[in-house]
């Protein structure tokens, strides 16, 4: 390359100038060949007559080994143009991509869904806001929104608070290790797998049957009747709630516990030695010193919780007054195909998150992360 360079390199008044373009093209050239070779690869596995398991296979290596490629052919170009453009270009050739998806499969939608929001059912005829004033003003709706609210308050505050109360307890055990990874494990399982677990514990048969559910066989083997826990309003919500809470408390327990390494151990030994007891350490020295790591957790579920559905569809499909605006929107876009009205529940969603994501910046840009 800088042979050639060389060669081409004119004398005159602008002796950079067709440098300057000959890395230009090549910048052009490289990963536009790279993406026309990937294109012609994926056309050709979409019209051939292969197995699919084949076809699958190829494409996958095709995709992750032209991606790389791309990757270290845009690299190789931009080193080349010099240490000024590659400071300013190589961010971008590993930012790009995550921006380039992030704005295909996140921006767009969203100002496409805000369009949408002021359409009809069928998006053909303009209705201005009167998807926002049913949603602000029907009886379903106002019941998800209060649903929302309680799954917000207590989902997200018993999650943050049993995880720092065992993140506490477990330090002081000798089965931290064990304890630690028992209360864990339930986040490795989906919302819909948690549903159909829990939906066994609660499940529900007549007296005089046999009780698959748990609590019903623990409470006929007492001598009590059975009960529909997922059909007893309100308290069904709170039932759907523990299950969140189930999942969440592994999470907040082991980001609090990493945070409960750092409390200094020469503070809190002293104030034990000045005769404060163990509740007051944890509240004047333990909880200030974690409080940023508590934020950071609490807006994590916080976000989490307000976009909650697969519970509450794999459990109830939002019956007997469960209804959240995430199911909401669900059926209102898939079951009722009214796009109109299930755009403006998005759109209130994303309103709603918005406070949240920006605190979070916010929070880590004080502590330096950015």
């Amino acid at each position: 390359m800088e042979d050639f360079e060389k060669a081409v390199r004119p004398v005159g008044f602008f002796p950079n100038l067709w440098l300057i373009l000959w890395r230009m093209l090549i910048a052009v050239v490289v990963p536009g060949v790279g993406f026309f070779v990937m294109y012609i690869g994926f056309r050709f596995l979409r019209e051939s007559a292969a197995p699919a398991a084949v076809i699958a296979v190829v494409a996958v290596i095709w995709g992750v080994g032209g991606v790389a490629l791309l990757y270290f052919a845009t690299n190789w170009v931009i080193t080349q143009l010099g240490p000024a453009w590659r400071r300013r270009l190589q961010p971008f050739l590993f930012v790009g991509p995550a921006m380039v998806i992030l704005g295909w499969y996140l921006v767009i939608p969203t100002l496409r869904s805000l369009f949408l929001s002021f359409f009809g059912p069928a998006t053909k005829k303009f209705v201005g806001l009167a998807n926002y004033v049913y949603v602000f003003s029907d009886r379903v709706m106002l019941t998800s929104f209060r649903n929302n609210l309680l799954w917000l308050v207590l989902g997200t505050g018993l999650s943050v608070l049993l995880g720092l109360i065992v993140a506490l307890l477990a330090e002081r055990s000798h089965l931290e290790k064990l304890s630690k990874a028992l209360i864990f494990l339930p986040l490795a399982i989906s919302f819909i797998g948690a549903g159909v677990i829990w939906k066994y514990v609660y499940a529900y048969k007549p007296l005089g049957e046999s009780q698959i559910g748990i609590l019903n066989a623990i409470v006929t083997a007492f001598g009590g009747k059975p009960v529909g826990w997922l059909t007893v309003r309100p308290w069904n919500t709170l039932f759907l709630i523990v299950i969140l809470v189930w999942m969440q408390t592994g999470f907040a327990m082991v980001v609090l516990s990493a945070a409960l390494r750092g409390v200094p151990t020469s503070i809190k030994e002293a104030a034990r030695i000045d005769g404060a007891t163990e509740f007051r350490v944890i509240l004047s020295i333990i909880i200030p010193y974690v409080r940023g790591t508590i934020i950071t957790v609490s807006t994590t579920i916080l976000i989490i919780t307000l976009k909650i559905w697969d519970i509450v569809y794999s459990m109830t499909s939002g019956l007997y007054g469960t209804e959240v605006l995430a199911s909401q929107q669900y059926k209102q876009m898939f079951k009722f195909l009214n796009y109109g009205r299930g755009s403006a529940i998005a759109i209130i969603l994303v309103v709603a998150v918005i406070p949240v994501m920006w605190y979070n910046l916010k929070t880590f840009m004080q502590q330096e992360v950015f």
